[in-house]
Formats: structure tokens, sequence, C-alpha cells
């Protein structure tokens, strides 16, 4: 009877495990960044702080990094960080604002086409409450995002 060769030992078989990830020496400083922020916020002693960042620098896989970071929540933005996102997300309003300016403009001039007449301006209504409801919100005090009183 033949034997077959045992294939389990085989290095070029597949193996039900995922491949190792290496990391960059960004991903490392990322990681670093965090354990430092960890160690002001208080959840990490000066000693620990220091084994981690020696074992976040000598990394070779995600999964190696991702050991030292998962029992520390993820840093919180910086105040700048925090005011960049609320200035993206006020000139993605205004786009959306200007996208309805034109899509009703056009429905506005094409009726107008088909009446051989100029209408009532009519998006000037909806167009007014959407802007108004758009400034509200930025003069609102605090935004009522990211607060800090829980």
């Amino acid at each position: 009877m033949d034997q077959q060769p045992d294939r389990s030992a085989d290095p070029l078989r597949k193996r039900d495990t995922a491949p190792a990830v290496r990391v960059s020496d960004q991903e490392r400083d990322a990681a670093v960044d965090i354990l430092a922020a960890a160690l002001t916020e208080g959840r990490l002693e000066p000693h620990e702080h220091a084994e981690r960042v020696g074992a976040a620098l000598s990394a070779r896989t995600a999964a190696e990094l991702a050991a030292l970071t998962a029992d520390l929540p993820a840093p919180r933005p910086s105040p700048e960080e925090r005011k960049r996102k609320e200035l993206a997300d006020w000139y993605a309003e205004w786009r959306h604002w200007l996208g309805g300016l034109l899509v009703m403009s056009v429905i506005w001039g094409v009726n107008c086409l088909r009446h051989e007449e100029l209408d009532f301006y009519w998006p000037v209504t909806p167009l007014a409450i959407w802007g108004a409801v758009i400034l509200a919100a930025a003069l609102r005090p605090g935004g009522g995002k990211d607060d800090d009183t829980r």
C-alpha cells in the first residue's frame, strides 16, 4: 500500500491562521502617541508606559501593536482637531445647501420655460429656512457635541 506524505508538515500548505501584517514606523509612532496620551491621563504608570513603549518600538506585526493598546481607550481628539472637523462639517453643510439651490433653481427655471413667463421664485422659502437652520446650529453655544459634563 502506498503511503501518503504527511501534508500537515508541508510549509507551503495554507494555514488556517491569517498572515501577520508587518507594521510601519508610522504605525509604531501612532501606538507610542496613544501610550503617551494614556500616561498623561493617568491610565498607565510610568514604568508600565516605558515597557509598552519599548515593546511598541520593537513590534513587527499589527497584532503585537494591538495587544499593547487593547486595554486603552482611543485618545480624545485635540481641540484643534475638533475645530478642524467642525469647520469641515460646516463647509459640507453649505455644499449641500448649494446643491439644493442648484436643483431647485433648475426645477423653477424649467417650470418658467414651460409656462413661458417668470413665476415667483419659490426656492427662496426652503433655501432660507435651510440656511437659517445651518446658521442657528453654528451659532448655538457648544453645539451639544463632545460635552464633558456627563
